[in-house]
């Protein structure tokens, strides 16, 4: 991971660097959703890194494909705010996105493990 120089967030870097794919925005958004069903969509925006218009297309596409459904419920100051709930449709999607996640990551780790393998035999050169 790059490090920032102090003045921007830390995750910043990371959105150019380390940018998600679609599967893994939507894993990231699923699973998210699954154990906080009352966030906002500012709060999911800016736990993800992503902008909250690509959260707010996210979430109208996940509800019109039905993995997740809508419910109002009413906050303690009195505003209507949403509750994003996942259908059963989501979570055996979500659990076959899992699936394809955790294959990703894991040629991912092995291509990264092989590259500090030679890396260490680079450094042990000097």
């Amino acid at each position: 991971m790059r490090r920032s120089c102090g003045s921007l967030p830390v995750n910043f870097l990371n959105q150019f660097f380390y940018p998600m794919t679609n599967d893994e925005l939507e894993y990231r958004v699923l699973k998210w959703l699954q154990n906080n069903p009352n966030v906002t969509q500012r709060q999911l925006a800016s736990e993800l890194g992503v902008s909250l218009g690509k959260v707010n297309f996210l979430l109208k596409s996940l509800t019109q494909a039905g993995w997740v459904k809508l419910e109002n419920f009413k906050r303690s100051d009195n505003k209507i705010g949403y509750a994003y709930l996942l259908t059963p449709a989501g979570l055996m999607e979500m659990a076959q996105i899992t699936r394809s996640f955790l294959e990703r990551k894991e040629v991912e780790y092995q291509q990264l493990d092989n590259e500090i393998q030679q890396l260490r035999a680079e450094v042990k050169k000097f």
